[in-house]
């Protein structure tokens, strides 16, 4: 769920920024199988439950963007008692970050629902997370679903955004619907300690993307397409260590709002989600051991969230069929936490 930006104000070589994956590993674990008896669904319930009160062993991954496949425990992208419903049937899905975390979750569903999906990944640092949500795409798909794809890219600057939507138009031949979703963060305990080279990184990551990819998939989109855009609640509450951060996701909030208004006359939809707490590789290469620990306690639902429990409402805000009379919103799971407008 992170776009690595390079610290020089030019990008490197179309080669270098943007590729497909060609890699190959051990079969994966694909999630949760449906049996009543499994005790990893049995857990995921337990955890499921208001004021579960779960808590997480200690872990620090040392750079970002984090690796899901090494987290302790993982992080759970398949809620067996989801149903799909041929909500996104023959759509065609383009999602940022969708190697692990909230976007994998998202990638999944969405190919349960119909679509056919293309991914976003950083390059080497998330290969092993790209593999595994490829094959994990690939058996979930339905029959008339295109193959997946997974791009490699840098997505802060403008030719290699434009590159990843050319990729997905030449597999696909358009885009119907766009999750811009990869992020990053770093915790910091003063604004002074935020550099000009950190700050133009993280909103090169958490902003420009979600411009530039917006401003060429367009071309390829038509009245009915979706665009949705994740958030955070730290938008709408603050966070006094995660300033850089905060400040990208309010201005995504206002993206959304602004974009909605000026496509509603095209007849496409911009919606957003802003997750609460949720166990995700980033927060692990965020912050400490002890933070990880009891990541998520703060909040009434007592417990982190999974991204399984995020991805429904990516469905619901791509599928016309349930919201095709909102635009310029915001979604909120969050583990029960009340905000404002």
């Amino acid at each position: 769920m992170f776009s690595s930006i390079l610290s020089s104000s030019r990008p490197v070589s179309s080669l270098a920024c943007v590729t497909h994956l060609r890699l190959e590993f051990p079969p994966v674990r694909t999630g949760l199988p449906a049996t009543r008896d499994n005790p990893r669904r049995a857990l995921l319930q337990r955890t499921m439950a208001s004021g579960g009160g779960q808590q997480f062993p200690p872990q620090r991954q040392e750079r970002q963007p984090g690796k899901e496949h090494v987290m302790t425990p993982t992080p759970q992208f398949i809620n067996p008692d989801y149903r799909p419903a041929h909500k996104l049937q023959g759509k065609v899905a383009l999602v940022t970050g969708g190697d692990s975390g909230i976007g994998r979750a998202v990638c999944y569903l969405y190919a349960l629902e119909g679509a056919t999906v293309a991914f976003t990944y950083v390059k080497v640092q998330e290969d092993r997370d790209a593999q595994e949500t490829l094959q994990m795409i690939r058996k979930a798909k339905r029959d008339d679903a295109k193959e997946p794809i997974a791009i490699a890219a840098d997505l802060g600057y403008d030719d290699n955004c434009r590159r990843v939507v050319e990729e997905v138009v030449a597999a696909y031949g358009r885009i119907d619907i766009l999750v811009n979703n990869a992020a990053e963060q770093y915790k910091s305990c003063s604004v002074e300690e935020i550099d000009e080279e950190r700050l133009e990184r993280v909103f090169r990551t958490n902003i420009f993307s979600y411009f530039l990819l917006t401003r060429h998939a367009l071309k390829y989109m038509q009245e009915g397409s979706s665009i949705i855009n994740t958030t955070s609640i730290n938008a709408y509450k603050g966070n006094n260590k995660l300033i850089e951060y905060t400040s990208t996701k309010g201005a995504i909030v206002a993206f959304i709002r602004s974009l909605a208004l000026q496509l509603a006359p095209k007849g496409i939809r911009v919606n957003g989600v802003a997750p609460g707490p949720i166990w995700t590789p980033l927060i692990p290469a965020s912050f400490s051991e002890e933070e990880c620990a009891r990541f998520g306690s703060e909040v009434p639902m007592g417990r982190a969230g999974q991204p399984c429990e995020v991805a429904p409402s990516y469905v619901f805000l791509a599928s016309h069929a349930d919201s095709s009379y909102i635009s310029g919103q915001v979604l909120h799971p969050n583990g029960g936490v009340v905000v404002n407008a």
